[in-house]
């Protein structure tokens, strides 16, 4: 058979070639793969440390509303005194109010913000209707109405408003 004739490069060149060749890919591959595991255990790593895990980010949130002492109250004296129609008659109520806390900035808070939850607070009991009221669910509603409204004061004052946790009507009487 004849040969055929093959172009091969010189034996210089091949052998610089292959042996380079031979070294730098394997190290390329390896240094590629460990540098993908790094920056992905990295990512990870700090994904979770922000606090987007859900189970930590619920408990820190809880850690920070749980009770650090007593309750605190504090009455917003003098009692809420209004009037309301009733079947075209004119009705009073008053109602003594007490807030409950843990913590006693926000008692500070509340006491500092008095005449905004003070208003505030007689806008929504003069804007009751009597037969809404005269029951229990509707005094009930009538409390966590009132919650809401102070907790939002708190909170446009710079306030937390998870740490206003109740509000009481200690005095309730419709006339």
């Amino acid at each position: 058979m004849a040969d055929i004739p093959t172009l091969e490069p010189a034996p210089a060149e091949a052998a610089s070639q292959g042996t380079s060749a031979a070294r730098k890919r394997p190290w390329l591959v390896i240094t590629l793969a460990v540098s993908t595991v790094v920056a992905g255990a990295a990512g990870v790593g700090g994904w979770l440390m922000i606090g987007h895990g859900k189970a930590k980010s619920g408990d820190k949130a809880k850690a920070e509303v749980a009770p650090s002492g007593p309750a605190l109250y504090i009455g917003l004296d003098p009692p809420f005194v209004t009037n309301f129609e009733a079947e075209q008659l004119v009705r009073f109520l008053q109602i003594t109010v007490q807030l409950m806390s843990h913590d006693a900035a926000t008692i500070e808070l509340i006491k500092a913000n008095d005449p905004v939850i003070r208003n505030d607070l007689l806008l929504l009991f003069g804007n009751q209707k009597y037969a809404d009221i005269a029951t229990r669910p509707g005094k009930e509603k009538l409390r966590a109405d009132a919650l809401a409204s102070v907790r939002r004061i708190v909170t446009s004052a710079g306030g937390h408003a998870d740490r206003v946790e109740a509000v009481y009507f200690t005095s309730f009487v419709m006339q």
